[in-house]
């Protein structure tokens, strides 16, 4: 099967499975098996935004959990608890019941959080977006944070300027994009993939990329040399929104580079230097976001509504 203008490698292939959708931005895994989808449904600053629950094996039937959203880039089902990034404010709803915020005017860079991915030890993740106060950050931006049921936030890592996309694989390391977004010492930031350990700190806005010092923000080499390599490097503007672990393979990951229309592979394994990334589709304007469901690689195509699936053959 084949869906027009959209390219894979040999080896896949590629269908439309839910269409429709007006301006999708995440989609998770809901408790009942069903797709939970977070979408605009208008203008970016509009607050019509919703959370939709989708059956893939019946997509035209769907339902409209949360209305009258203000720009929700993030959604996660942890048990009993539904959660949703709305523009800087975090947002849960419990056994079914109202959305009720958790936090409020969290730091932010002026559109949007993070996507959100739920932890191993029943948490979720989100970051908050960078923004600089000088030669440093705001405080508590540029954090990735684990959220657990009580509402109580804990720094993971800090340092990244938009830490958008985040992942488990299955031996538990956990995988970051870092959309770096910014000008400095007069050249864009690199944006990156980054394997993130607890109390990792990349550095931002005094590093920058694989370690790059920033000198106008009072980055050295010997300060920069400490933070984190980056797995792989992207370039400027690519903005990766996502990435997953591959379902035919576990030391494949995925990422969709937003402003490239592309989404590469990435090995799991370190190289001897960054990798770059290999394509796998092209032809998707803005691929939003992936996730693996099963045997199949969901991806949500943002500008035309739908999400398509990628499979092996």
């Amino acid at each position: 099967m084949t869906v027009d203008g959209v390219g894979t490698v040999d080896g896949f292939e590629v269908s439309e499975i839910v269409d429709g959708l007006a301006g999708p931005t995440q989609v998770a895994a809901s408790a009942d098996g069903r797709l939970l989808v977070a979408q605009l449904n208008g203008g970016e600053n509009d607050a019509t935004g919703q959370v939709l629950l989708v059956d893939l094996f019946a997509p035209e039937q769907r339902e409209v959990l949360f209305d009258g959203l203000a720009k929700p880039t993030g959604v996660a089902q942890v048990g009993d608890s539904l959660w949703v990034m709305q523009r800087r404010s975090l947002w849960r709803s419990v056994d079914g019941g109202p959305l009720t915020v958790v936090m409020d005017d969290l730091p932010f860079n002026g559109r949007s959080e993070s996507t959100l991915t739920p932890t191993p030890d029943g948490g979720v993740l989100y970051a908050t977006s960078g923004d600089q106060d000088g030669s440093g950050a705001v405080e508590g931006s540029g954090v990735l944070w684990r959220v657990g049921a009580d509402g109580v936030s804990t720094s993971v890592a800090r340092g990244l300027k938009n830490g958008y996309g985040h992942v488990f694989d299955r031996a538990g390391s956990l995988w970051v994009t870092e959309i770096g977004d910014g000008s400095y010492d007069g050249s864009a930031a690199p944006d990156e993939l980054v394997a993130v350990s607890a109390g990792d700190d990349f550095g931002w806005p005094v590093c920058i990329g694989n370690g790059e010092p920033v000198v106008a923000n009072g980055g050295s080499a010997e300060r920069c040399a400490s933070t984190p390599p980056s797995h792989a490097l992207f370039a400027a503007g690519a903005t990766p929104t996502s990435v997953a672990v591959a379902p035919w393979d576990p030391d494949t990951l995925v990422v969709t580079l937003w402003n490239e229309g592309r989404v590469v592979t990435v090995p799991r394994e370190p190289g001897d230097q960054p990798w770059s990334g290999e394509t796998l589709i092209t032809g998707i304007a803005h691929p939003q976001h992936v996730l693996a469901v099963e045997d199949r690689l969901l991806v949500v195509d943002l500008d035309n509504g739908r999400i398509l699936a990628i499979e092996r053959r």
